[in-house]
């Protein structure tokens, strides 16, 4: 059976921000993505994904959206998106961006006019506006919480300049929840997502797809603040959190059946255009869940968060991998698999920092590209980056601020590229290193593309090479797939002879085959035998 492009796609994110700068701002714009559409294209992927660059005061860096049909001028113009996404297709790379239904940000025309308009008013029947609890309503109407740390209501002024209302924001409050409920929210979005694929995308990455929904009664949460931690992927998982975990499903503000309805909308709109658009759920759901987000009436694929997160142990990699594939069994829609985005952690940092976890980093990218569906690679992790280590008065993300230090947020992931040089800022730019939106490590000399694009043992080559074989090989167009777990060694065999080996355990492993890719120069041959040291992996022709 022939499948859309998206079934078996391998997937770039690039983050606008902190790819490349053209105009010595110190911030990545949409010429810097056009000028590296070359480099994009060398590493063998099939698409890119654009993280936000509409209208947006920044407060969430960009996903804080004050016009979804539009370029902020810190990134260029719409023209320069048009040219985007033509020059994407001049060489062959389908174009996903970002929508960012779940909220607005408090810049939006929309919010300002309910800002201006009554209780009770078509203006703020867009939005989740209530009156509050206790004397003079002077307490929020619910004990919702935000992911981003603190209670999820702010208070306004009301234009007599009385104490009023008060909205719901499930992340920052300059990020004001809407009303899905409310049609005009609805048609709105609908809207969005015509502009852009006229304009030519082809497909959206849905940010928050979980949350948009909400209990029109508005109900307490028992222990709120545990239940919101079920959204963080930076924190161990525990059986109390699987606990909370377990409460998510047809909650008061995440995972509701109501999202059907929404979706299908969705998906009959990008079906009414041609070439296969489509549209990837971020939504970490139980397995019997995702029924509710993909298949053939609504969105195509939905990221795997329980893969994102894996630790580094064989036997939970298989497990996670299994549960996965059984999860999706008959659901006309692919597996998805990445390694990181520009919400987590980058993959050396969490899988313990420093040389071993970049070994574990380039292995465990192993077993993600050899598995069956669609893959996603976060910029940068091509290099082995990790987290850069900021000084915390360089910090911008909200989580920081809105959890008084408590929490370290996303500013790590998310350091300017490093392309070439032996100091920042590491030529992503014209700019000096000071002007940079956040400062880049001074030891990334190694890390640069320019530093990896000519040495064969480097994380670039064997994103390249694994990327190169993702096409071409007949046993990764298979679908027959093995798992197997000894000693702490993942095998996964795949058809035409191929098998992926990767050793998380603590001693050496020999297996036997011809290497195709190795994760580390460590990985040895004598003769028909292949030694892996421990943290290390290969492809195998066998």
């Amino acid at each position: 059976m022939t499948h859309p492009w998206w079934h078996r796609a391998a997937v770039y994110q690039v983050y606008p921000r902190s790819f490349r700068d053209t105009n010595g701002d110190g911030t990545g714009d949409l010429q810097g993505i056009i000028t590296e559409l070359p480099y994009i294209a060398a590493l063998g992927v099939n698409a890119i994904w654009l993280s936000p660059f509409y209208r947006s005061p920044q407060h969430d860096s960009g996903y804080d959206v004050a016009d979804p049909r539009s370029v902020d001028p810190m990134y260029g113009t719409l023209d320069d998106a048009r040219e985007l996404i033509d020059q994407a297709h001049a060489r062959g790379l389908k174009v996903l961006v970002d929508v960012v239904p779940n909220h607005t940000s408090a810049d939006r025309d929309w919010f300002q006019q309910a800002l201006a308009a009554a209780p009770g008013s078509p203006e703020r029947a867009r939005y989740h506006f209530l009156d509050g609890r206790g004397p003079e309503g002077a307490e929020p109407p619910t004990n919702w919480q935000s992911v981003f740390g603190g209670i999820a209501w702010t208070r306004i002024t009301e234009p007599d300049g009385t104490p009023g209302q008060w909205y719901l924001h499930l992340f920052d409050s300059s990020q004001p929840d809407l009303n899905w409920a409310n049609r005009e929210v609805r048609d709105d979005a609908l809207e969005t997502l015509r502009y852009w694929m006229d304009m030519g995308a082809d497909g959206f990455r849905v940010d928050v797809a979980l949350a948009m929904a909400k209990d029109m009664t508005y109900p307490d949460i028992d222990d709120p603040v545990g239940f919101i931690q079920s959204m963080r992927l930076d924190i161990p998982k525990t059986p109390e959190f699987a606990q909370q975990r377990a409460r998510v499903p047809n909650s008061p503000v995440l995972d509701r059946d109501e999202l059907v309805e929404i979706y299908r909308e969705w998906r009959e709109l990008m079906d009414s255009y041609p070439g296969d658009r489509m549209a990837v759920a971020e939504a970490w759901v139980l397995p019997d869940r995702v029924a509710n987000y993909v298949g053939g009436e609504t969105l195509h694929q939905i990221f795997n968060f329980d893969f994102l997160s894996v630790a580094w142990d064989a036997e939970t990699i298989a497990g996670v991998v299994d549960e996965t594939l059984a999860g999706l069994a008959g659901m006309q829609a692919p597996p998805t698999w990445a390694l990181s985005n520009h919400d987590t952690p980058r993959v050396p940092s969490r899988l313990g920092g420093g040389e071993e976890g970049r070994r574990r980093a380039r292995a465990l990218a192993l077993v993600a590209h050899a598995l069956p569906g669609a893959v996603y690679v976060y910029q940068g992790e091509e290099l082995a980056l990790e987290d850069g280590d900021l000084p915390d008065a360089a910090r911008q993300d909200p989580v920081w601020f809105r959890t008084n230090g408590e929490q370290k947020g996303r500013d790590g992931c998310r350091v300017p590229l490093p392309w070439s040089g032996d100091a920042p800022p590491y030529g992503f730019g014209a700019s000096v290193p000071e002007s940079l939106w956040l400062p880049q490590p001074r030891d990334w000399a190694e890390r640069t593309v320019n530093a990896q694009q000519d040495d064969p043992q480097s994380a670039l080559w064997q994103y390249r090479a694994m990327l190169r074989l993702r096409h071409a090989h007949p046993g990764l167009a298979s679908p027959e797939l093995a798992l197997d777990v000894a000693d702490g060694v993942l095998t996964i065999v795949r058809g035409a002879g191929f098998r992926c080996v990767v050793n998380t355990g603590p001693s050496s492993h020999s297996t036997t085959g011809r290497i195709l890719v190795a994760s580390d120069p460590s990985v040895t041959v004598e003769g028909d035998s292949v030694t892996l040291p421990p943290s290390t992996g290969c492809w195998l022709q066998c």
